[in-house]
């Protein structure tokens, strides 16, 4: 069986790598990559690393590597085909039988067919599709933006216009391809954009330059009714497979896309998938028009400037409504900007942001459907929010969207609002008061109660769900008997008396769900340590801790009650409530001092290797926690 490339791409991207080897490999959440014990080759110390938004795994001790696909091949012994059976099972897609894959991506060339000497628009057509809902036709059209960069060094462009056509007597292809053939139409597109001036000062008002107009390739589409049979007369079948040449009801052929503004849609490979088109008659509905679901393009699959935000290295992630106002935030230098194409957030949509960055930011617009939306989309993303994600909310101001927002105020006010943009958290409970009356017990309890109905829906393995519960309390005035007196004197930074390990453990006294990712340290530490005592102990108790956080921290407190003095003190001199009071703070926090600790003691150990393959394995980590620190520095 031939699988083809395409088709194996899109069976890693539904993969998470993560999620896959920690079925078999016991993993540890480090900085941004995933953590264990190699299964290649015996180690004590962790070596073995996943990287979730590269879809990769390395190990540094036996330089084992590569992506789902070899992970699975060498873990059991099988072979590329029953390792792409069964990953094609569980990701939904069906693999081609006989070849029949790559005969979906083809279509038969033909010799052209004369055209009636006048652009009539085709009879019998009850409706414009581009000014009623086009019923007739049985086409959906939605609001989309999309965009591709796949250069074809084969295609020789011909300067398509009234006075010239492709010379059907030159030889051809018999068979073409579908996205060879998107290219080819994109190229089209892009050279009518100067043939009209209406479209020209539509971006021009929108305040596009003409290297931005360059950079995402808009273009044109004209308003005779079959400009795209003139131009690719062979290639009528394919241009009816990916829906750019519809038909009426009484069989005539006409074009989807006529006197619109042009939008090419990139996959993250950067091929060119589909169009989006916009009237230049406000008039004119619907506004926005895609290109159908066909073989190549799955519009639930596919966020408009992904690729481009990859392409510049984009680390901040931002979701928006619509492709101009990524197109804009990319002029304005925000790289990370990528919208829907007409529909609304999904699950796959989250998971490819989250693959790029644990930390990523939603814009929605501050009227009524904006925070109908935002509840939608908090709904969805709740159960994909493992440890270590985030989630912001940005609500725009009233009258903006994000294009209208940077032009108006500014890239410094919009980076600002950005930044001040709520965590989950923040964004529930505002979302919450604003519904109840939180200063009567009701409220409260109301408060409460669709609380526990939201956490419900976020995975069950892990700390977030706790620390949200434990958030909401202490904002509505619960858990005041067991919560420390701490001094608000107390230092919120670090300072000489303070050790980064005291810190480890007052988020443990105060966290004990964020135990996950301290584990890695009972590697290093020297047993004789406090917070390597206090490791152990959570250890031994860890997997019987109550799920309710009150209790938990009443459980792992008389746990290690031998060492209550130190704790107390501890405790008060950190200030870690005050420190942690936001759940997502206090999960980076722990993050943050589990790498401090780990760089710490794999430096105390490179002083005295056992070996020189001891060594290199401990240099090798060390350089890779040290970019990790330096990414969080950067990006903090």
């Amino acid at each position: 069986m031939a699988i083809p490339q395409h088709t194996i791409d899109q069976i890693l991207d539904r993969t998470d790598i993560v999620d896959l080897i920690g079925q078999r490999v016991k993993l540890k959440k480090t900085g941004r990559t995933y953590s264990g014990c190699c299964p290649f080759h015996q180690e004590k110390s962790p070596s073995f690393h996943v990287y979730r938004d590269k879809q990769y795994y390395h190990c540094f001790g036996c330089q084992a590597n590569g992506n789902a696909i070899r992970f699975l091949m060498d873990i059991e012994s099988r072979n590329f085909i029953d390792v792409m059976k069964d990953l094609a099972n569980q990701t939904g897609i069906e693999l081609p039988k006989d070849n029949q894959d790559n005969s979906k991506l083809s279509y038969k060339r033909e010799t052209p067919k004369a055209l009636p000497k006048k652009d009539n628009p085709p009879t019998h057509v009850a409706q414009d599709p581009t000014t009623t809902s086009a019923k007739n036709t049985g086409v959906h059209f939605e609001a989309d933006p999309f965009e591709a960069f796949q250069q074809y060094p084969d295609f020789d462009p011909v300067q398509f216009d009234d006075n010239h056509s492709i010379n059907i007597h030159e030889p051809m292809q018999q068979e073409g391809n579908l996205y060879d053939l998107l290219e080819n139409v994109a190229q089209f597109y892009e050279r009518q954009l100067p043939n009209s001036q209406v479209a020209q000062q539509y971006f021009k008002k929108r305040g596009l330059s003409a290297e931005t107009l360059q950079y995402w390739r808009l273009g044109y589409a004209p308003e005779d009714w079959q400009h795209l049979e003139k131009a690719f007369p062979q290639d009528i079948e394919g241009l009816k497979l990916i829906g750019l040449i519809r038909s009426s009801d009484s069989g005539r052929d006409f074009d989807l896309l006529r006197d619109r503004v042009i939008f090419p849609i990139r996959d993250a490979k950067g091929r060119v998938v589909g169009f989006g088109g916009r009237a230049l008659n406000d008039e004119i509905k619907p506004k926005y028009i895609n290109s159908p679901d066909s073989e190549v393009f799955h519009k639930n699959q596919l966020l408009y400037g992904l690729y481009e935000g990859r392409k510049q290295k984009a680390h901040d992630w931002l979701m928006v409504e619509g492709y101009m106002d990524v197109i804009a935030l990319q002029q304005y230098g925000i790289f990370g900007a990528v919208a829907t194409l007409g529909t609304a957030s999904n699950t796959e949509h989250l998971n490819i942001l989250f693959k790029q960055n644990n930390q990523i930011t939603i814009a929605f617009d501050g009227d009524a459907a904006g925070q109908k939306a935002a509840r939608r989309t908090l709904e969805i993303a709740l159960p994909l929010l493992n440890d270590g994600r985030e989630l912001k909310f940005f609500v725009m101001p009233k009258e903006h969207d994000p294009d209208s927002l940077i032009r108006k105020e500014g890239i410094e006010v919009f980076q600002k609002e950005w930044q001040q943009a709520p965590l989950l958290s923040d964004f529930v409970f505002a979302l919450l008061s604003q519904q109840y009356e939180i200063t009567t017990p009701e409220g409260k309890s109301q408060v409460m109660a669709e609380l526990n109905q939201l956490t419900e829906l976020l995975p069950k393995q892990g700390s977030y769900r706790y620390l949200l519960r434990q958030f909401f309390r202490e904002k509505l005035g619960f858990n005041k008997k067991w919560q420390p007196q701490i001094s608000l004197d107390a230092s919120l930074s670090f300072n000489i008396r303070t050790k980064d390990e005291d810190f480890a453990v007052a988020i443990l006294m105060q966290h004990p769900f964020l135990y996950i990712h301290f584990e890695v340290l009972r590697a290093f530490i020297h047993p004789d340590e406090l917070l390597a005592q206090i490791l152990t102990t959570f250890d031994k108790i860890f997997d019987n801790l109550p799920d309710d956080q009150e209790l938990a921290t009443y459980y792992i407190l008389g746990a290690c009650s031998a060492y209550h003095l130190e704790l107390s003190e501890i405790m008060h001199r950190t200030n870690i409530q005050n420190l942690t009071q936001a759940p997502e703070m206090a999960d980076k926090l722990a993050s943050e001092y589990s790498l401090a600790l780990q760089e710490r003691y794999l430096r105390q150990k490179l002083k005295a290797p056992i070996s020189l393959s001891e060594s290199r394995n401990l240099r090798q980590q060390l350089n890779e926690l040290t970019k990790k620190i330096g990414l969080k520095l950067v990006h903090s």
